[in-house]
């Protein structure tokens, strides 16, 4: 059964409003987004057609701070996504304590066809359609799923060019000679090894012990793998858009890089037997990282997932039914909320470095997100054994009382 991204996190979110207390009318005002933006643009195609586009902006809540979260491209594109992940967001930046609000935008496109020249096209107009929702003060977009710096620096531009001067801080996640920041391309993937070192730790697990399998070999993934692997860890089940590949003795991870490099794809590497992306999650392993899609694990598989410990690199990979599943049966999962809020931390030293127009090493980068990881975890599990539940409870309890307390110290403007 496919689940709701937005059902989903609005369940997520009344488990936590209801243990809180939280009065109705700020429930109410939680549960919903401040704004949804819906544009339709036409772009220019290489062929001389023009083809209209349908883009999305969402913001969920601004009481913390400017709005704050990705564009993606991709012909799955919905408004209820771009719902879900802008609430997902204001969590996420309440757990780990930086000043922003949730935000998520998105176009219905499928940018694997698209010629670089119809990509940059249909990328300035699109900022253009969402630019008075835009700026340094009020709404940053960042990369996500098929968007990357060279995109994040078309709408840094075309934003900046109808003001009539650079506004770096504007975007993030853009590339180091327009205002990027050192460290950001493995800042999710960074983060996500702080809080899976320091959940082993709860568990006791070793590195040198550990038994890793990933789910996605993408940009996160495979940055994930290698800084596990580097830990200790020994990866034993990779897996991109095609399939998986096995091996419970290890598997090389700069190797299967330079295989995907040459081939395309994992399937068929030397050294390793062939499984199907959810053969893999079902691996022998000690910890389980799904770095994919969404509704990964669900009511179906969760009984099956041998993994002690999970942790959560993709947005929503674990349904509700699957997550008391996994609870029952004693398995430890790192809520995505926390997990890959490493991303969202770089990006908010990229723009306060862009305001200052002051920038710091990549070691400097490297550990303040550690320490601010480090803490968010901490703060997390503490919360969750006060309250005696789990960490995604946990990570909500904390996150929503938050972000309750700074729309409750506002009030309403009337």
């Amino acid at each position: 059964m496919v689940v709701d991204l937005y059902d989903a996190a609005v369940a997520q979110f009344d488990e936590a409003a209801e243990r809180l207390g939280l009065a109705h009318s700020l429930r109410a005002l939680l549960r919903e987004p401040k704004r949804e933006l819906i544009v339709h643009f036409p772009v220019r195609m290489d062929d001389g057609d023009v083809r209209i586009f349908t883009g999305y902006r969402v913001q969920h809540n601004i009481a913390r701070g400017p709005a704050k979260g990705g564009i993606r491209f991709s012909p799955c594109v919905t408004l209820d996504e771009m719902r879900a992940l802008a609430m997902w967001m204001t969590w996420k930046c309440a757990v780990v304590g930086i000043p922003f609000g949730g935000a998520k935008g998105g176009v219905i496109c499928e940018p694997h066809t698209m010629s670089r020249a119809e990509l940059e096209r249909m990328t300035r107009r699109y900022a253009i359609e969402i630019a008075h929702l835009m700026g340094p003060d009020s709404d940053i977009p960042a990369p996500d799923m098929n968007t990357n710096p060279q995109i994040m620096g078309w709408m840094m531009d075309a934003y900046s060019m109808h003001l009539g001067y650079p506004v770096p801080a504007t975007v993030t996640g853009k590339p180091l000679a327009l205002g990027g920041s050192a460290g950001r391309l493995e800042a999710t993937a960074r983060g996500i090894q702080v809080v899976t070192r320091e959940a082993m730790r709860c568990l006791g697990i070793e590195p040198q012990d550990c038994s890793v399998v990933v789910q996605g070999f993408g940009n996160v993934g495979s940055i994930t793998a290698r800084l596990l692997n580097r830990l200790g860890c020994t990866i034993v089940g990779i897996s991109d858009i095609e399939g998986g590949v096995y091996n419970p003795h290890g598997i090389d991870v700069p190797m299967a890089l330079h295989y995907v490099e040459e081939h395309g794809c994992l399937i068929g590497m030397p050294g390793t037997e062939t499984v199907t992306n959810s053969e893999l999650l079902e691996l022998p392993c000690d910890v389980l990282v799904p770095a994919a899609l969404e509704n990964q694990i669900t009511g179906r598989n969760a009984a099956r997932i041998k993994a002690r410990l999970l942790v959560e690199a993709a947005n929503g990979p674990t349904t509700p039914e699957a997550d008391a599943i996994l609870n029952q049966r004693g398995v430890m999962v790192v809520p995505d909320i926390l997990a890959n809020a490493g991303g969202v931390t770089v990006s908010y030293f990229e723009w306060v470095q862009g305001l200052q127009r002051f920038f710091w090493s990549e070691q400097e980068v490297n550990n303040r997100l550690d320490s601010i990881m480090r803490s968010a975890y901490q703060a997390v599990y503490e919360r969750s054994c006060t309250q005696q539940t789990n960490l995604r409870l946990g990570a909500y309890l904390l996150a929503v009382a938050r972000v309750a307390e700074a729309t409750e110290l506002r009030g309403l403007y009337l």
